[in-house]
């Protein structure tokens, strides 16, 4: 996707509505800095209401930059990436990642919804489901395997580790000798 062009007649429409709408907030900015009323705003020194209406603009400026770290956070969530949303906006894939850091989310690593335990001699494997809950398997140092009962799956890899423990514990080498 290229970035957008828009003809005269379109910029022209534009300006009509960017100045309707900061009229009204340039009129308040005035208002409040000087306390006369609104109506009174063009009465005053010819700077100080430029630089009332340049006040505006910068209001009208930080507002922009949130509704489009919005637009972009929304493309993002909906699966539009950094190369794409540098397109639109007419920079790198680099410049889009540096301007709206958190707009596309990366994929997990390949192992993020696994991990080992090594406990009491033997091996447990936690894996996440991808329904986002947690199982594991093991093995016990005396050579037993098991895994999370029935096809449990746990709400966190704390619990999962919690019970896949309690398995490799009770079957430790020596484990059976233990009163």
């Amino acid at each position: 996707m290229m970035v957008s062009e828009i003809t005269p007649e379109e910029q022209t429409e534009l300006d009509k509505a960017l100045y309707d709408a900061l009229n009204p907030l340039a009129l308040a900015i005035r208002s409040r800095e000087t306390g006369l009323p609104a109506d009174r705003m063009w009465e005053a020194d010819p700077a100080e209401v430029a630089l009332s209406v340049l006040a505006a603009w910068k209001v009208m400026d930080v507002e922009v930059r949130r509704l489009t770290a919005r637009a972009a956070a929304t493309a993002g969530s909906y699966g539009a990436s950094y190369e794409q949303l540098g397109a639109v906006w007419g920079i790198t894939r680099q410049g889009a990642r540096k301007k709206w850091p958190d707009a596309v989310s990366r994929p997990a690593p390949a192992t993020a919804g696994k991990s080992a335990l090594a406990l009491f001699g033997g091996t447990a494997e936690l894996a996440q489901s991808p329904s986002g809950g947690w199982c594991w398997t093991g093995m016990g140092a005396d050579g037993a395997s098991g895994t999370a009962a029935g096809g449990t799956l746990y709400a966190t890899a704390e619990e999962a580790a919690a019970h896949a423990g309690a398995f490799l514990k009770e079957h430790a080498l020596g484990a059976g000798d233990q009163s």
